[in-house]
């Protein structure tokens, strides 16, 4: 099973999950650790669920239009949108205390 480590607000947050799992969807059922992910819509539009990639991002697929479209530039600063990613992999990721702009 995927471990997923998760920094937020000078806290590290560590969980394993299954296969095929969206850190979003475990935050909206309230599954530890990931009800400390900042996340809105859950569909790609708005952006709040940005977090920056620290590992792992070699086994993520290459970012879809959402992403290209919310996150533009920052993509290229190791930011995706976890909405729009399905974990099979060990990650480590970090969310930023700052609102991100839409």
């Amino acid at each position: 099973m995927p471990t997923v480590v998760f920094h937020k607000n000078g806290a590290t947050h560590q969980g394993e999950v299954k296969e095929n799992t969206n850190l979003v969807v475990r935050a909206g059922i309230r599954q530890f650790p990931f009800p400390h992910l900042r996340y809105e819509c859950g569909m790609g539009k708005c952006s709040k669920c940005a977090c920056r990639v620290m590992s792992g991002a070699q086994h993520l697929p290459e970012p879809n239009w959402k992403e290209k479209k919310q996150l533009g530039e920052r993509l290229a600063q190791g930011y995706r949108l976890a909405c729009q990613l399905w974990i099979e992999h060990d990650i480590e990721l970090a969310q930023d205390d700052l609102e991100q702009a839409a």
